[in-house]
């Protein structure tokens, strides 16, 4: 595609300004990097752990030593990785149900949760199996009009039955900062004061591999995240991981399976090789779509929308939020982004009612894996105040084509 002067003085003034937050992102690849190639060496995995499995997977010894390489890398006791989590959603769904009891309470302390854990939590009486359904309480502290937790209420809303604290780590469909690691440690230490015998959850998902730490390193009890996100490295074909204490991830692992038999069967159909390599190169390939989320902002930001973080902001996760000024503006940019893709860059994709979404959602996702958002994509329900979230970029030269074609797109449109 060709870009215009406009566009192409643009892309030249966001990249200067960003040079120093490009060198910062590099630091940290570097450290995530080694941190993974460390967890292979530990456990000294070899071409055999890549052969595939059939049947109940009995004794597949690269499914096990995956799990233990994941718990390394994640600063966990244990995971639990499977390519038989079929999304995010399913994976903490899993692990949720795996921790929590009937008369329990689960407490979400960052506001409402992405939406489509709505269905999950459900209502009381619901007849489809959801949390509540079961008979688990549930309830939610929203956060400070400045986007942090809100203690005072958070310690009122701990109860003698809370079971579960949940933190979703990004942003999610909203206008709030995602939360670094540090923030994430200090969400812990508060409500074990508040209560010792809580189990600390936090949705991992678009955040690992952005910082040197993962939240388990700082507390946090048990932690889930999806396969087609980060850790996939963009070559996991599905799955997802369960990260934690042992005797939590044991518990998952017998909601995925059964009780009695939890993480010591499942065949793993032929996806082990790419699981390895897709962590193996997942802490450069999430270096690299941050790099194009700062790009993203930097540019944005030039153009006078606003953005969320801004380009100078450290990173704690993939999105990049930017507020646009109507629904055309919209639905153009996330447009932009689709003719960008390698995959499908002739389909234009229009707004939909998304099973598990509660508004018309548009999504760009011109992706090798189906819905795989490490890879460059975009979405966005079409509701006010009209915010698409970028995330992803498999290399940060696509990231850069994709945010230029999207602002071309507009400015063909007579838009900016």
């Amino acid at each position: 595609m060709q870009f215009g002067e406009k566009v192409m003085a643009l892309m030249e003034s966001a990249e200067r300004k960003a040079e120093s937050a490009f060198r910062q992102i590099e630091k940290t690849i570097d450290i995530n990097q080694w941190k993974v190639i460390g967890a292979f060496q530990k456990h000294k995995v070899s071409d055999y752990h890549f052969a595939s499995s059939t049947g109940y997977g009995y004794n597949d010894r690269g499914r096990e030593v995956l799990d233990l390489v994941y718990a390394d890398a994640m600063g966990a006791e244990a995971a639990l990785v499977r390519p038989h989590f079929v999304s995010g959603t399913h994976t903490i769904g899993t692990a949720l149900f795996g921790v929590l009891r009937p008369g329990e309470h689960l407490l979400y302390i960052t506001g409402k949760p992405y939406d489509t854990l709505h269905k999950v939590i459900g209502k009381p009486g619901d007849g489809t199996g959801s949390l509540q359904d079961w008979g688990i309480a549930y309830s939610e502290v929203a956060l400070t009009e400045d986007g942090v937790p809100d203690w005072q209420a958070i310690a009122a809303a701990i109860q003698p039955n809370t079971k579960v604290i949940g933190i979703q780590r990004s942003r999610g469909y909203s206008w709030r900062p995602s939360f670094t690691i540090g923030q994430i440690g200090e969400m812990v230490r508060f409500v074990k004061e508040v209560n010792p015998s809580v189990i600390v959850f936090v949705d991992n998902c678009y955040g690992e591999f952005t910082e040197p730490e993962e939240p388990t390193q700082v507390g946090v009890d048990l932690m889930a995240g999806s396969l087609i996100k980060n850790p996939g490295g963009g070559i996991a074909p599905s799955g997802g991981y369960i990260a934690g204490r042992r005797d939590l991830v044991e518990l998952a692992a017998y909601r995925l399976t059964a009780p009695g038999i939890g993480g010591e069967v499942g065949a793993m159909l032929g996806a082990t090789r790419s699981m390895y390599q897709g962590l193996f190169l997942a802490p450069h390939l999430v270096g690299q779509a941050v790099k194009g989320s700062v790009f993203a902002a930097s540019v944005f930001e030039d153009l006078g929308f606003e953005s969320h973080p801004r380009w100078q902001d450290s990173r704690t996760d993939l999105i990049q939020a930017i507020r646009f000024t109507s629904a055309e503006h919209l639905i153009t940019f996330v447009q932009g982004i689709q003719k960008a893709a390698a995959v499908d860059s002739h389909v234009v994709p229009e707004p939909w009612d998304m099973p598990g979404y509660e508004h018309p959602v548009i999504m760009a996702a011109g992706t090798f894996i189906q819905g795989g958002s490490l890879e460059l994509s975009a979405d966005a329900p079409i509701r006010e105040p009209y915010i698409a979230y970028m995330q992803g970029g498999l290399t940060y030269s696509h990231c850069k084509l994709g945010v230029l074609t999207a602002i071309q797109h507009m400015v063909d449109k007579g838009l900016i």
